[in-house]
Formats: C-alpha cells, structure tokens, sequence
C-alpha cells in the first residue's frame, strides 16, 4: 500500500510538472499592432510577475489554466489563459482617443515661388525688362540710353533667358496645383504607372488649366482617360524644347 501512494504521488506531481511551460509573450498596442515596451505582467496564480522588454518581449513560467494579466499606464489592463499557446499575444487598448500621427509638409504656391525667384534674381529682372526706351527730362524727350544697353547687349539677352525660363518654372507650378494625382485618381481611379502615363500623356497647357472651373478640368480629364482606355500603354513622344541660337 505504501508503495501505491508513493506512486500516486508521483504520478501526480509528475503530471502537474509536465503541464507546467516557460512560454514567451508578445505586447502589442491594438490600434496600431506596434509592440509594446515597459509593460506590467503578472501570473494570477503563482503571483509571478515582470515587466516586458522594448521589443515588448517577456517569458513567463505558466500551467494550463493560468491566467496572465498585463497592465500599463494609459491602456486598459488586459487577461489571456493560457491552455497551451506556444506564443502569448496581448493585445492593450489605449484608454485615451488614439490619433495618427500626420506629418504636414507646406507647399509653396506657384506664386510664391515666382516670388522667391525673382527676390533671388533681381538683377537678371530689371535686365530683361528695359523699359521705355523713350524718356523723358528737363531738356525733353530723347532716348534712353540704359534701356537700349539693355536691349542689345549680351547681358540684357542672358537675363531675358533666364527670367523666360523662369515664367516656364511658374507655368509648370501652375499646372501641377491643379492638375494633380489626387484629382486623376479620383475622376479615373488610375493608380501606379497608368497614372503617371495618364497624366504625361494628358497634360493640359498652362493657359487651360488658368481659366479651366475645378468642373471643366475634371470633364477635360474624363473625356481624355476615354481617350485613354483604348490605349493605356501609348506613351507619346516629349515637345522638342525651343532652341534660341545666338548668331551674333
């Protein structure tokens, strides 16, 4: 009989041994699925407890049944049992209102650009812009010998160079506020490659996309993805640039 009991025993704790499990668990916040660090963690049973790493990582000694409470300040403290899970995910919700973070980058305006040109280049602006070339004195009328220097020389031609190009800057600004991904997108749907396509292909010119109500660009981009559709992948040829050759 003696014998038996010690069996038993054994049997017994030998079983309650066998259940027992050192067992990893994960912390995760449930609005954003990130880990979790510095997290409370606790055995209700064997009272066993710790905190959880950076990675939201901690081990725990536990036996089927147990339950495992974890607690941080500024989430609603959470339970799981364990009945044999390899891995213990916890899951917290934030008790306060969780808002995305939203990163704002301001934009500039095609006219504050131009703007910002012009501060930078305002030597290369008053030499393309000469003037009258009549003026006007005590003495009466007579030429303006500082605005035909302008107009002639290779100076005043440089500047006019370099202030056309940067009217084109602008006219390219112009377009792109208006004509925009998020607006194709919308009307179209496209996304990817066949946006970009769309919109390279399509185009307006800079003139349109002035006088053109947010209604008329939107039907001039329906009428062209129609146009589109026949064709998704044409790619059309770029517009040859001006050249301006200086025979002088």
């Amino acid at each position: 009989m003696k014998y038996i009991l010690v069996w038993v025993y054994f049997f017994v704790f030998s079983s309650l041994y066998a259940q027992r499990a050192l067992v990893q668990g994960i912390v995760f916040d449930k609005d954003t699925n990130q880990r979790i660090g510095k997290v409370f963690v606790k055995n209700e049973r064997s009272k066993e407890n710790a905190y959880n790493n950076a990675r939201g990582e901690f081990n725990m000694e536990v036996s089927l049944g147990d339950l495992i409470i974890t607690s941080k300040e500024g989430y609603f403290a959470d339970t799981i049992q364990y009945s044999g899970q390899k891995v213990l995910m916890m899951y917290l919700h934030r008790s306060s209102i969780y808002i995305p973070e939203v990163n704002v980058v301001a934009r500039r305006s095609p006219e504050e650009v131009l703007q910002q040109r012009k501060d930078d280049f305002n030597k290369a602006f008053k030499l393309a812009d000469p003037g009258s070339v009549f003026s006007v004195g005590p003495t009466g009328a007579g030429l303006s010998i500082g605005a035909i220097y302008n107009m002639l020389s290779r100076e005043g031609k440089n500047a006019r160079r370099l202030t056309h190009i940067i009217q084109l800057e602008y006219e390219d600004n112009v377009i792109d506020s208006k004509f925009t991904p998020d607006l194709v997108t919308g009307v179209t749907g496209l996304t990817g490659e066949r946006l970009s396509i769309f919109m390279h292909n399509f185009r307006p010119t800079y003139y349109f996309a002035v006088a053109a109500s947010p209604y008329e660009l939107s039907s001039y981009i329906r009428s062209k993805y129609e146009i589109f559709k026949l064709n998704p992948n044409l790619r059309f040829l770029p517009k040859l640039p001006d050249i301006d050759l200086d025979v002088n």
